[in-house]
């Protein structure tokens, strides 16, 4: 949004003056959001394709314990999700330095938690014990755990701090170029550590590290840059950082996603427990339908600028409607992205495993089914990223994260358990055990999709939010 524009978000005003959402506008701030969001889906793939260089245990390996260290990631970091949300609000008020406020309060809570990190690295062998993987799995999965959390995950928390910074004062090009810069230095980050240095499976968490902390120079040098100095007094801010209310809104952003992860995590392990194959497989679909996922959030982070901005400017009404605009938005975008990619996957799944390999054949025919599984979920979890971040625009976060993780730890991990699993097979043995395998596994993987976005949609379309002030 630029000074020119209308003061209510994506407003267009007729000949006859009724306002409308413009879906240009929409469009002109989601745009370079979700080039940035398929720019991070790059960066899973790069790193799961120089994994599968390794081997298919690596790779599984890698699936087994992907989504645990997000989890991790996400939890303690929910305190970055806040910034944009803070700072989405302030410039819609055009409290300019409030929003710069929020960035330095982010940056010295990401210092906060950093010890935080290093001490869930140093848990890893405990945790992953608790997976029931083979040994060599187990081993190659610690190789990556402590570099991703002790070094990676706080400078990412950094970057991500900044980036929602810049998201929220309508600068997502900003946003663009950083992460750009990440994505491009990831891939020769990635060959240098894994082999040219040949730490393996650790060097592609050494990578990320590496490519992270080009990020955050980068972000730096932009945040307090001339421009950025002059209108938001970025340089003076720092002295009163409010961490405490960055903390008491980003952990309930942090859980919600978190216990979705998590339920994602168990729900991977629980297929590499079942083989090297099913869990390989599912690894290379969730990496692949983050194509259609991650710009999916673009659209989203969108949402939550434009609802915090909204509401900023003191118009709840225009919220309403400018967060309808993007949910409808989100679910069009990857309800047809996502049966393009399973017409795709034929001719794409084979780049994703070694051919030498033996298991490779396997791994392909069983992601091509799974492919069209999880084409059938994208609809909805479209309504779930929409819906959610739409929310977290308005401040609403509590009520949705006690959505997310009941529907996920009540219903999505212990169903799994008990389709997946034959007599004798599993993590416990008080839960029934129907014996579908990974098929099954999936098939609960879709219905919890279906719950979650009609369950944060309707917490939208309820208007409770309107009543929450930040």
């Amino acid at each position: 949004m630029t000074e020119s524009s209308p003061r209510l978000p994506a407003q267009r005003i007729d000949a006859s003056g009724r306002s409308h959402v413009s879906y240009r506008e929409v469009w002109r701030l989601a745009a370079p959001l979700m080039a940035n969001s398929s720019i991070q889906a790059v960066l899973n793939l790069t790193d799961t394709w120089f994994v599968s260089r390794l081997s298919t245990t690596a790779t599984a390996a890698m699936g087994a314990i992907y989504w645990a260290v997000l989890c991790i990631i996400i939890l303690l970091g929910g305190i970055g999700m806040a910034t944009q949300t803070f700072a989405a609000q302030a410039y819609g008020a055009r409290r300019y330095r409030r929003a710069s406020h929020a960035a330095w309060s982010g940056l010295f809570a990401a210092l906060a938690v950093t010890p935080l990190f290093i001490g869930a690295a140093y848990l890893g062998a405990p945790i992953l014990s608790l997976l029931h993987m083979s040994a060599e799995v187990q081993h190659l999965a610690l190789e990556f755990w402590w570099p991703r959390l002790a070094i990676a995950a706080p400078i990412g928390l950094c970057v991500w701090v900044l980036t929602g910074f810049f998201n929220g004062v309508a600068r997502g090009r900003v946003t663009l170029l950083i992460t750009a810069l990440m994505g491009i230095a990831n891939v020769p980050f990635n060959q240098f550590f894994m082999f040219t240095l040949g730490f393996g499976i650790a060097g592609s968490a050494w990578g990320t590290a590496a490519a992270q902390l080009l990020a955050l120079a980068l972000a730096l040098t932009l945040f307090l840059a001339p421009a950025i100095r002059q209108r938001y007094r970025s340089h003076l801010t720092w002295r009163r950082p409010a961490i405490l209310r960055q903390i008491a809104l980003g952990l309930p952003m942090g859980l919600s996603t978190t216990a979705d992860l998590l339920g994602l995590a168990l729900f991977q392990a629980m297929l590499v427990s079942l083989s090297n194959v099913a869990g390989a497989a599912t690894q290379i679909v969730m990496m692949l339908t983050s194509v259609s996922y991650m710009p999916a959030v673009g659209i989203a982070v969108a949402g939550t600028s434009l609802v915090g901005q909204s509401i900023g400017a003191g118009d709840s009404e225009w919220a309403h409607r400018v967060g309808n605009a993007i949910i409808r938005t989100a679910v069009g975008f990857m309800g047809v992205v996502g049966v393009l990619l399973a017409l795709a996957s034929p001719w794409v799944l084979p780049f994703f495993v070694n051919p030498s390999d033996p298991s490779a054949p396997a791994v392909v025919a069983l992601a091509g089914t799974l492919m069209w599984m999880a084409a059938c979920y994208q609809v909805f979890d479209g309504l779930n990223v929409g819906s959610g971040f739409c929310l977290r625009g308005a401040g609403d976060v509590r009520v949705p994260a006690l959505i997310v993780a009941v529907l996920s730890w009540g219903l999505w991990v212990p169903l799994t358990h008990i389709v997946t699993f034959a007599p004798g097979q599993g993590w416990v043995g008080f839960l029934p055990q129907l014996g579908l395998g990974v098929i099954g596994g999936w098939t609960v993987c879709v219905g919890y999709a279906v719950a979650l976005g009609l369950g944060l949609w309707l917490r939208w379309r309820s208007g409770a939010w309107r009543r929450i002030r930040l």
